[in-house]
């Protein structure tokens, strides 16, 4: 069997509680493909993280000139592509979410499944190794034009140092800006990336926004895109709810329900 792995982000400590219930949801999956943490070598808490039965791999963000830092700052990258359609929590760094590029350099896997840390497994998701890389899910969650869009939360790729030092050139180009960031970076790399079925990123605007295409019990991964669960005071909390309780049940041991379905608004 070829070596594979899945693997996903904790940039910091917000995403590393995103990441502890990702790895308590992947234990359910009953993979026999190890999860992989990226995460700073310095990050506090990642003895406890390696107590989930993943495997940590000390990890920073890709090499790049001041001038691209600053243009994708936090402030700069709001202000010149603001989010318009979901709130991004304080803890949101546009910067850190380079450093997923970083699994091109880890080529001792033939295959890796990235999944971002604010997603939940929800069944065995094995069958994404057969898919090429590149290939993505797409970003649908609150039309159906986002099927011509993908979404980063979940993709395939076959690592490759070559590749990386490639994609480096074109990511700090002169006066590049990746207005989504690693999102916006990998659609325009990979411009014929391959699409995967939706079921395995199902982000949660769809639950509220379409909920004619939630099919809870063919879903595979669900991914609280914009706000998080783990956030107090959730904004939205009257439309994500169940969600929100279910992310919750995982973190706490208490794992899946039998169905869930989507809350339709009354005409």
């Amino acid at each position: 069997m070829a070596k594979v792995a899945y693997a996903t982000l904790a940039a910091n400590p917000d995403y590393l509680i995103g990441a502890t219930a990702l790895a308590r949801s992947f234990r359910m999956t009953e993979s026999e493909a190890p999860l992989l943490v990226l995460a700073p070598e310095d990050l506090p808490g990642l003895d406890q993280m390696e107590a989930e039965g993943v495997r940590v791999v000390p990890t920073r963000p890709p090499e790049v000139s001041e001038a691209f830092r600053e243009r994708h700052s936090r402030a700069a990258q709001h202000r010149e592509a603001p989010f318009t359609r979901g709130e991004k929590p304080s803890f949101h760094d546009p910067l850190l979410n380079f450093a997923k590029l970083r699994l091109w350099e880890l080529d001792e896997y033939e295959r890796i499944v990235f999944v971002d840390a604010d997603a939940l497994f929800l069944r065995n998701c094995d069958k994404l190794f057969g898919y090429p890389g590149f290939s993505a899910a797409p970003n649908v969650y609150d039309a159906l034009d986002g099927f011509h869009r993908l979404n980063s939360g979940v993709f395939v790729t076959e690592p490759n140092k070559a590749t990386y030092e490639t994609m480096m050139l074109v990511l700090d180009a002169p006066d590049a800006f990746w207005p989504r960031t690693d999102q916006s970076f990998l659609q325009d790399y990979f411009a014929d990336w391959h699409g995967l079925p939706y079921i395995y990123n199902v982000l949660q605007y769809v639950y509220f926004r379409l909920p004619q295409l939630w099919n809870w019990d063919a879903t595979k991964i669900l991914h609280y895109q914009y706000e998080k669960p783990w956030q107090e005071d959730h904004p939205k909390r009257a439309e994500l709810g169940p969600l929100i309780d279910l992310w919750w049940n995982v973190m706490e041991g208490r794992g899946l329900p039998e169905s869930l379905d989507p809350i339709v608004p009354v005409a």
